[in-house]
């Protein structure tokens, strides 16, 4: 199912089955957040709802669990090469990507993104700050980070951007919409890669944070989910975002 108003187009589906029907060079930029994969070391673990391996037992809100987030490391491996390759081909040459990924399965996001075929430019770092629990005996688990890479070189000179790798954001900054959502200023912060008029994908929208980002940038935006639940969530935002644009 597709829903369509200027300037976004969402789709509710698998991303894989959707980025497949998606013209070559179409979009400017992807940036996106998927299923992590990483909690659990047991195919048992990993099989556990969302919001059971990633929520605080104490959280007041609890919002609906996510799909996908199943697989071990070679099986995600294998997964994500797929759909990192199908955007590829649906980026525009010099072109940016960014995924989020955590600490485990970094060295398998940074395989799949040159599997694909892009060109793996570096790191970015999320500092969450002092947003996550101190753990005695340990470092604080204070960083997740972005894959960034790009379809073949990138043009420099058509958009001079300076941006620091390290970006500073509370993961509780303006509440959340998903259990593992990402804050809106963060996005913001990210989407400044990308100029205004671009149009942005991001094949696991989940409550659209990209997209609404996107929107307050100038941008077009692209987007995927599967899960009904936050298909609906992001369909409500999206709209909500365009109709204060026009007040």
């Amino acid at each position: 199912m597709t829903h369509k108003t200027l300037p976004y187009t969402i789709h509710r589906g698998d991303a894989l089955q959707v980025l497949r029907g998606l013209a070559d060079a179409s979009v400017d930029a992807v940036i996106t957040d998927p299923p992590y994969c990483s909690g659990g070391q047991t195919m048992a673990a990993r099989a556990r709802p969302t919001g059971e391996k990633y929520i605080n037992s104490g959280t007041k809100a609890p919002l609906p669990d996510f799909e996908g987030d199943f697989r071990d490391q070679r099986g995600f491996l294998a997964w994500a090469s797929q759909w990192l390759a199908e955007c590829h081909r649906v980026t525009k040459p010099g072109g940016h990507l960014l995924a989020f990924i955590d600490w485990r399965m970094l060295p398998t996001m940074t395989d799949a993104v040159q599997v694909a075929g892009w060109v793996w430019q570096g790191i970015v770092v999320w500092d969450k700050t002092n947003g996550c629990r101190p753990q005695r005996g340990r470092f604080r688990s204070q960083a997740e980070y972005l894959v960034w890479g790009s379809r073949g070189p990138i043009d420099t000179k058509a958009h001079p951007v300076v941006l620091p790798g390290v970006l500073p954001v509370h993961p509780q900054l303006g509440g959340k919409q998903h259990q593992v959502g990402k804050p809106e200023s963060l996005m913001e912060k990210l989407l400044s890669i990308v100029p205004p008029g671009s149009t942005v994908l991001d094949p696991f929208m989940g409550s659209a944070t990209t997209g609404i980002a996107a929107l307050r940038a100038g941008q077009r935006f692209v987007g995927v989910e599967m899960s009904d639940g936050y298909y609906d969530v992001a369909v409500k935002r999206l709209q909500g975002e365009v109709d204060r644009a026009l007040l």
